[in-house]
């Protein structure tokens, strides 16, 4: 199981992250601040580090800078809500291997997590399948049998978490959790919606209604 650390101060968002990443199948840790995610980073315990630009102590460029000064090789996406030129250019040049801005959808942000893992680990697969139902990771692309599916970044980040989960029931608070992100209504019916597109392209006796708790891919 991948480990990530979480370096974010503001409490709504980091516990979004970590409970979201726990439920895509992460082991995760969250820093307060910019001393203890350095500390954190320079264990060897953890595989990716998600930085957030704004931390107290130490800022998440210094964080970086005294990282990469180490010697230390670990993926690091920054995530910030500064997304001004000068800042993502200073992020990447310093180091970091992606830049996400704030707000930002979780379906986003687990997709350049994992792609991130692939990269680093050949032996990662690079393909998800549920009989002939078949999502490439890499290009983000889907195909029934021999058909190639367009779908949407939404669509294919919802189709992603039914086929990781194949079996299992999905709540739809859980797919606007991990597919919506933190900004979620959670009385919107938009899940149900995607639901119904993917049905139309899949075929409709893929994905099953469990009535009172949310769906499943059979």
């Amino acid at each position: 199981m991948a480990s990530i650390l979480i370096a974010d101060d503001e409490a709504r968002i980091s516990g979004f992250i970590d409970k979201g990443l726990r439920s895509a199948g992460f082991a995760t840790r969250v820093a307060t601040t910019g001393t203890e995610a350095l500390r954190l980073a320079q264990t060897g315990e953890f595989d990716l580090l998600v930085l957030d630009v704004n931390l107290p102590e130490m800022d998440g460029f210094e964080v970086l800078e005294q990282l990469r000064g180490s010697g230390s090789r670990l993926p690091v996406i920054m995530l910030t809500a500064r997304v001004e030129l000068e800042d993502t250019v200073a992020g990447l040049e310093g180091g970091a291997d992606d830049y996400l801005g704030k707000p930002f959808r979780f379906d986003e942000l687990v997709a350049r997590i994992r792609l991130r893992m692939t990269r680093d680990d050949p032996a990662a697969p690079t393909e998800l399948r549920r009989h002939d139902l078949r999502l490439d990771i890499r290009t983000r692309r889907a195909h029934v049998g021999e058909r190639s599916v367009e779908l949407s970044a939404r669509e294919f980040a919802l189709a992603e978490e039914l086929v990781r989960n194949a079996g299992q029931v999905l709540s739809r608070e859980q797919l606007l959790s991990r597919v919506w992100g933190y900004d979620f209504d959670p009385g919107s019916n938009v899940a149900d919606v995607y639901i119904g597109y993917l049905r139309q392209k899949f075929g409709s006796e893929r994905i099953e209604t469990v009535r009172g708790m949310g769906y499943r891919l059979v």
